[in-house]
């Protein structure tokens, strides 16, 4: 049995900060299993100190004291979370002062400067990012599509969708996606909504081991499932693939944010925001 070990991500916004630099500093520790728990917008002292009750009622009925990530601006906030049983570990503590002193300015301690919306112009194109992306999901439509930043293709369920919207959602690209039928798989020529935007392609990938598990969620025993489709399915999108020389990536052992961020990459792609 692995220990366990509670951690707390305290923040005076959403928590997505301390729960994605916390996260990524307890994924480093397997041999622990950690029990998580966010509490977002703490940004009065009255809600400090019924968070830090919170945590030594925890820390009370726990062998090891809590693990306290937070990322709270005001100081006065952060001293109370501090008086918590548990270990805190402040982002701003660890790293504002050193970049005051080497910037020679103070910083403005700002609330909301990483998700808020402190900058309207740049909101804005994010949502449209989103809504195109909506807009040209599984080659719903080829109107407007020489808007698109990015153009990604492959066969059904090979995370074309979620993808996209990250891309959207996190860079601000503009990306649609077409997926492979059978019909467009019966030879290797482009399907011909795509053949003006053959520059703008990226093709997705996956073992088709790992998609006949997928599939069989959805439409368990079906031909569209089935583990000779898939392989075949697979086998020519690839061939396509290589034909017209589409960049593209095996999505089977990458994360969403992995997926992103190589395209972001290889397809040369600047973020909005």
């Amino acid at each position: 049995m692995k220990p366990v070990r509670q951690a707390f991500f305290v923040s005076d916004r959403t928590g997505i900060t301390a729960e994605s630099m916390g996260g990524a500093l307890l994924n480093q520790f397997d041999e622990v299993e950690f029990k998580r728990a966010t509490y977002p917008f703490v940004d009065t002292e009255e809600k400090a100190r019924e968070t830090v009750a919170m945590i030594n009622e925890v820390a009370a009925h726990t062998d090891h004291r809590p693990l306290v990530f937070s990322s709270i601006v005001d100081e006065n906030i952060r001293q109370i979370i501090k008086t918590s049983e548990g270990l805190h570990l402040s982002f701003y503590d660890a790293f504002i002062g050193t970049l005051e002193n080497e910037l020679g300015i103070s910083a403005n301690h700002s609330i909301g400067r990483t998700h808020g919306i402190h900058d309207p112009v740049k909101y804005d194109a994010r949502m449209e990012a989103i809504n195109f992306s909506l807009n040209h999901d599984d080659g719903i439509s080829d109107r407007e599509l020489k808007k698109a930043d990015v153009i990604l293709m492959g066969v059904s369920r090979s995370g074309k969708t979620p993808t996209c919207l990250y891309l959207a959602l996190q860079y601000g690209i503009r990306a649609a996606n077409y997926p492979l039928i059978p019909e467009d798989l019966q030879t290797t020529e482009l399907p011909r909504m795509l053949k003006p935007f053959q520059h703008k392609l990226y093709g997705l990938t996956i073992e088709p081991e790992r998609l006949h598990y997928i599939r069989s969620e959805r439409r368990p025993d079906s031909q569209y499932a089935s583990e000779g489709n898939c392989r075949t399915e697979v086998g020519k999108a690839e061939m396509m693939f290589r034909q017209h020389a589409i960049p593209y990536t095996n999505t089977t052992h990458k994360s969403i944010e992995e997926l992103a961020a190589s395209i972001m990459l290889a397809a040369k792609l600047q973020r909005r925001f």
